[in-house]
């Protein structure tokens, strides 16, 4: 575990705010009973400061997924400055290190160093200082670099207005403080720092086995969308970290919704093709690596086999992407209808025949979990 060097200034606010927020819980549940208005109040600073951090510190600054208004912008950093986690480009400098170097000694919160190092420990070391080249874009950004001089000014003025509005509103400066404040940010920064260590830890892999990061659903539910982590990593550039219309992304819904309005543009999205590739590249990786361990005879027909049907898959991708294309083209140009006819025949084929290589896929892989596999 590395913790050389004491970082004074936030390891000491760190255990202290928590010591602190603990003691007070025990004084303010034992005579006070907090309204449903002040628990729901709360809830919604917890959500517009976490969305800001996912959004805007995220998505929006560390990895410029979507490009939005100065509005928007300004919004985003004021709520992000309530979740007290440094400032937008501090925060984003270490988030570029952390996917450059991700699971090794320059990844600022590796949980190669453990658990929970990753998740607070990396807190209390001496950060390294933000290097301009990895942030460049950033220290061009006025709003940014306005947040980043007075951000101790920023944090406290945030929170301090929003406490004084809560407490304004439901008449209750006592439970505004207690929960709208310290309660909030005590439950926001441990969703934040899960990213770092359960998102690394507890999940699967589905899109790469080379890092540690991990894709699960229940995760994502506490890190307002950011449990398909698995998926980031392989695709940082993606607005999206959960893909399909089931997964809990609200970042992602919030981001698209900021560009139905308007207020958003330039989303950057990962074609379905290259993630099917990927998908297929990462299965036969995870299905060769069980014939190694796994099987003791007939490993070099079964590998000869998974690499047949791999390429054999990621032909037919391909070949689905070239005729959808030039579907689409046609289709445009509305002059030949029976050539439409013969494409969409074609696509439906190709794509039916790709989903039965990936049952094949699938079969394989469960039959290597369990026994000795019959090829089909």
């Amino acid at each position: 575990m590395r913790l050389d060097g004491f970082n004074k200034k936030t390891g000491l606010f760190i255990i202290i705010y928590h010591v602190l927020l603990v003691i007070t819980w025990g004084f303010y549940f034992s005579f006070y009973t907090p309204s449903a208005s002040m628990i729901v109040a709360s809830v919604i600073l917890y959500f517009m400061s976490g969305l800001s951090i996912t959004a805007g510190y995220h998505r929006y600054y560390a990895h410029t997924t979507y490009k939005t208004v100065p509005v928007v912008e300004a919004i985003l950093l004021f709520f992000g400055s309530m979740a007290t986690q440094a400032s937008a480009l501090k925060w984003a400098f270490e988030h570029r290190l952390h996917h450059a170097f991700v699971d090794t000694d320059r990844d600022p919160y590796s949980v190669k160093d453990g658990f929970w190092y990753a998740h607070i420990l990396w807190l209390f070391k001496k950060p390294a200082p933000v290097d301009n080249k990895v942030v460049s874009d950033l220290i061009r950004n006025p709003l940014v670099m306005f947040q980043n001089k007075y951000y101790i000014w920023c944090m406290l003025g945030s929170n301090f207005l929003m406490f004084l509005f809560v407490g304004w509103l439901l008449n209750d400066y006592l439970g505004a403080f207690v929960l709208s404040w310290w309660t909030r940010l005590f439950f926001l920064q441990h969703s934040t720092w899960c990213i770092n260590s359960l998102a690394h830890y507890w999940g699967e892999r589905s899109f790469s086995q080379e890092q540690s990061a991990v894709d699960n659903y229940i995760i994502s539910l506490i890190t307002f969308g950011e449990g398909y982590h698995n998926y980031h990593h392989t695709f940082a550039n993606d607005y999206r970290n959960g893909i399909r219309w089931y997964h809990f992304d609200p970042t992602k819904w919030l981001i698209w919704g900021l560009s139905r309005l308007g207020l958003a543009h330039g989303l950057k999205q990962v074609s379905s093709y290259q993630i099917k590739e990927r998908l297929i590249t990462t299965h036969k990786q995870e299905l060769l690596e069980k014939i190694q361990t796994s099987i003791t005879s007939r490993q070099e027909e079964l590998v000869a086999y998974v690499n047949t049907l791999s390429d054999q898959m990621i032909a037919k991708l391909r070949e689905a992407r070239k005729l959808v294309e030039e579907y689409t083209s046609s289709k445009q140009q509305e002059n030949n209808p029976d050539r439409l006819k013969a494409l969409k025949s074609e696509i439906k084929t190709v794509k039916k025949s790709l989903q039965m290589d990936w049952k094949r896929c699938r079969q394989l892989s469960r039959q290597l979990l369990h026994s000795e596999p019959t090829m089909a």
